[in-house]
């Protein structure tokens, strides 16, 4: 049976429907054609040049990743910028590139429950409810949930060991750890929000050097864990999930792809 972009679409669409995404967002269809036929897929966060040159080496015909190929106004796609770079290449070898960011953000399953699941949080629920998808599942882009009750800095440990990240920037309220909020990628303009969920800490990424202190000063410990490691979890369930629907085709995790972010120590 042969196996098109827009089946792998169709199918990322019962996942994460495009009516979760937020208004600004630019998902989809972003290079590529439609009814191209698909033999192998390449799974990764980002659409990077590098991720590019991987889904040709390996063969693929597709990448699906969480971030968009194209967003934040691009105007012009030359050799000038990395972004016009990789959208060249994908077109002169035949590659197309889908991709789902805030619907899979916010979709039941998705890079939210996951992180929640990794950081082995119990009795999970969305924080913001939305709606209800079609299976009556409340969605929404935060998730609360429960951890054994431990000081923050035990929480911290584990953290850093279940995303596998270099280190962790955070404030510290001076209490211990228990009710979580999570919000993977930059969720931190969300801090008021867990704060009146009553949360007693905050896993996130990308906070602002004033969002710390808000967050002291509330009482609410934050955590910022990255935004590869806070959202790079969603990609091999992503990856699993394509290669059970679609068996007779290849379905890839990048090995290419890691975080440009570095830590001096």
């Amino acid at each position: 049976m042969m196996i098109t972009v827009k089946d792998v679409l169709s199918y990322i669409e019962t996942l994460a429907p495009s009516s979760m995404k937020m208004e600004w967002d630019n998902i989809g269809l972003l290079c590529g054609k439609a009814d191209q036929q698909v033999h192998k897929i390449l799974v990764a966060l980002d659409p990077f040049e590098s991720v590019c040159r991987e889904a040709f080496a390996i063969g693929a015909d597709l990448i699906v990743t969480h971030h968009p190929l194209i967003f934040g106004g691009l105007q012009s796609v030359t050799d000038e910028t990395g972004a016009g770079r990789a959208v060249l290449f994908l077109a002169s070898h035949d590659i197309s590139a889908v991709n789902a960011h805030t619907n899979l953000d916010c979709a039941p399953g998705g890079v939210n429950d996951i992180l929640a699941q990794v950081l082995g949080l119990t009795d999970v629920q969305v924080l913001d409810p939305v709606g209800i998808d079609p299976q009556g599942q409340p969605w929404g882009l935060l998730r609360q949930g429960v951890a054994e009750a431990q000081p923050l800095e035990t929480f911290l440990s584990h953290v850093k060991t279940a995303l596998g990240c270099p280190g962790l920037r955070y404030a510290d309220a001076d209490r211990p750890v228990h009710r979580v909020a999570v919000g993977g990628g930059s969720c931190a303009g969300e801090l008021a929000q867990v704060i009146r969920a009553g949360c007693d800490t905050f896993v996130t990424a990308d906070v602002k050097y004033n969002q710390f202190w808000e967050a002291q000063e509330a009482g609410i410990n934050l955590i910022d864990a990255g935004h590869f490691y806070t959202e790079n979890p969603v990609c091999p369930v992503l990856a699993a999930a394509l290669q059970t629907n679609f068996p007779d085709i290849q379905v890839i995790l990048s090995q290419k792809h890691t975080d440009c972010a570095k830590f001096f120590v």
